[in-house]
């Protein structure tokens, strides 16, 4: 035993040193202080975002506008007067700023607007308004030719967020960059009218900066991917002032595989600390000012869900043109251009946009405030046409290299969307005793978040955390839920990659869908078993066979899929008698022979499964991802193989090693 006294300087020959005093803090102890260390990082990250954005925003379309318009003689040369403080960036929009200097009509603003501090200067000559608004052209040339300039220069702002996650699982190299790069890049953007958000890069600047500290404090990589979910949440709390949103987006996203209660705890910490710091910053004021809700009558639940139809379309209607953008079909075309002058040239098509529908310059809040007011509507063609031109304006942006998400511009499209429906349900439609528009304005906006994001958690809190009434979490519940639910239906499991492009992971995913399924087979035979035998003797089998999973079939036709995990379950809850009939999945996942990797892995890693089956089946009402079985069941005798988790590493190496390998052809 370990004698009383004071502690020997020395220690005896071969004795080991007492732990006790070089003891580390608790594991949740020190992930919380680094979450805090995250959020506080990423709160004054998005202070400064947001500060530089509203500089380049009253900038570009204060001055620079003033003095263009100067240079043409459309107005007398003036200094230009800058208000004494800044407007913020929530006001700060292109839009404000253009009907500020001059040239009003050509947009909705709510009643509240404020006024210009000083008389604007009065255009000269009788131009068209069209015409005499020119410089909202120029503007977003000007900050398109800055970001290709940034992005010659910086060659890369960064892994996004699923790329992220690789990197602290250590399936890729580990590069996280601090955000001094992207948030300019955002700022140029944004600031110059680009049609995207501003919650993507805060969100992927807080996902790089807890992957970089993570490293940088030695951390593992379970720590290091609760520090970049943190990070994710702080983003999102920053960004829209809701920190119990950017949680539940931290764990709900579709890139998340974050386990575990320490995680849960950093994230809460993080998102607490980085409001807490946009909060003594920025001030407490919500982003949007939203009227109260109202409710006319229960019986209007189903109108709403009607909502969340239409809100699916247009949410797959922003993915797809997304997608589009993003394809490399559309890229080498778009690549034709210099690197450095995409950006200009896609300033240049949202800038003749903006000539008709000025609304889609920038991220779009003064409309969203417009369209959730009560001083009056828009014609319903003229929203349907802005609809339309804002989600191809957002696709363009995202194409042609501008930095930005799409969570604003899928909340400016849901506000669109409800606004017209409302309206259609209203006095300019059927003329029910429903709310007014700005209620299905507000349901909109969650609805197409909903969808477009894959987030309906996320999207139903960011609503309530922003309007604070307890009555419009029903209808939010039914048109996100549904809205969701549909468009995973039609689209599949897949990253949607809203908050903006991941060149990796589209680098990856574009790898994965060239490569049929069957490069992924396993060399063994999958395991058939009838569906009346004991699941103590398929367990035995199934691990003769070294598999993971095996087919329940009943006359010929396979009925279902029984993992091992499924029949240990069942041996244990059930007892030895149990069936196989008694142990199968509910429904059978399985992928066509057509299919390719990026399919199976939309198919593998949200059911947690390991190998998969694939039927060779040509049938033509088959949903994007199929996931339950036809009327009867599926022929044995279509079975092809069983792809795996392992079959598809296999398949990515051995088509790298094929590209590195000589060409010894004549």
């Amino acid at each position: 035993m370990q004698p009383f006294g004071p502690r020997p300087d020395t220690l005896p020959e071969g004795a080991l040193p007492e732990l006790d005093e070089a003891r580390p803090l608790p594991f949740q102890w020190s992930l919380l202080a680094w979450a805090a260390l995250v959020g506080g990082l990423t709160g004054l990250a998005v202070v400064g975002f947001h500060e530089l954005l509203g500089l380049i925003n009253n900038g570009l379309f204060g001055p620079a506008v003033s003095w263009a318009l100067a240079l043409v003689g459309q107005v007398q040369p003036q200094p230009p007067v800058l208000p004494a403080e800044p407007l913020p960036v929530d006001s700060g929009t292109p839009l404000r700023a253009l009907l500020q200097i001059g040239l009003g009509g050509v947009g909705f603003l709510p009643d509240q607007a404020p006024l210009p501090p000083d008389p604007a200067p009065a255009l000269a000559g009788d131009l068209p308004l069209w015409l005499a608004s020119w410089p909202v052209v120029l503007m977003p040339v000007l900050g398109g030719l800055g970001v290709g300039v940034l992005r010659l220069w910086s060659k890369d702002l960064g892994p996004g967020l699923p790329s992220l996650m690789a990197m602290a699982d250590g399936a890729v190299q580990a590069k996280p960059k601090l955000p001094f790069q992207r948030l300019l890049g955002a700022s140029l953007s944004l600031g110059s009218g680009a049609s995207l958000g501003p919650e993507g890069p805060s969100v992927e600047s807080g996902g790089n900066i807890g992957l970089w500290l993570g490293m940088r404090g030695g951390l593992p990589p379970e720590s290091q991917k609760a520090l970049v979910a943190a990070g994710v949440a702080a983003g999102l709390a920053a960004g829209f002032k809701a920190p119990i949103a950017g949680v539940f987006f931290a764990f709900e996203g579709s890139y998340s595989t974050i386990p575990g209660r320490p995680s849960i705890r950093a994230v809460l910490v993080a998102a607490v600390a980085s409001a807490l710091v946009t909060q003594l910053c920025l001030g407490s004021d919500p982003i949007f000012r939203l009227p109260a809700y109202e409710v006319r009558s229960p019986l209007e639940l189903p109108l709403y869900l009607g909502l969340g139809l239409l809100a699916s379309g247009v949410s797959l209607a922003l993915l797809r043109l997304l997608a589009a953008g993003r394809s490399p079909a559309a890229q080498r075309l778009l690549g034709r251009l210099p690197s450095w002058l995409l950006p200009g040239f896609g300033g240049l098509a949202i800038g003749l946009m903006a000539l008709g529908f000025p609304q889609v310059l920038g991220v779009g809040y003064d409309t969203i405030e417009a369209l959730l007011g009560s001083g009056g509507g828009i014609a319903l063609l003229t929203l349907v046409g802005l609809l339309l031109v804002k989600l191809l304006a957002t696709a363009l942006s995202s194409a042609t290299g501008f930095v930005g998400g799409g969570f604003a511009p899928s909340l400016f499209a849901g506000a669109v969307l409800g606004n017209v429906y409302g309206q259609l349900l209203g006095d300019s439609g059927f003329g029910l005793p429903v709310a007014e528009p700005p209620a299905y304005a507000m349901v909109g906006m969650a609805a197409v978040l909903a969808g477009s994001a894959r987030a309906p958690l996320t999207a139903l809190l960011l609503l309530f955390e922003l309007t604070r009434d307890i009555r419009i979490v029903l209808p939010l519940m039914a048109a996100a839920g549904l809205s969701a639910a549909l468009v995973e239906r039609w689209q599949g499991l897949a990253d949607p990659g809203l908050l903006g492009p991941d060149r990796l992971e589209d680098q990856r995913r574009h790898a994965l869908a060239a490569l049929p399924v069957l490069e992924a087979f396993e060399p063994e035979a999958p395991l058939v078993l009838n569906a009346a035998e004991s699941a103590q003797s398929a367990l035995q089998q199934l691990l003769s066979a070294h598999g993971h999973c095996l087919m329940v079939a009943q006359e010929n036709w396979v009925v279902g899929l029984v993992t091992l995990a499924d029949l240990q379950r069942a041996l244990t809850g059930l007892g030895p008698a149990v069936t196989l009939a008694e142990c199968r999945r509910s429904d059978l996942l399985w992928l066509p022979a057509s299919a390719n990797l990026a399919q199976l892995e939309d198919q593998l890693r949200p059911n947690g499964l390991r190998q998969l089956p694939v039927f060779d089946l040509s049938l033509p009402d088959l949903p994007h991802l199929p996931s339950a079985l036809p009327t009867s069941g599926l022929p044995v005798k279509a079975l092809q193989g069983l792809a795996s988790r392992d079959g598809m590493a296999r398949a990515m190496a051995r088509a790298q090693a094929m590209k590195k390998a000589p060409d010894w052809g004549p």
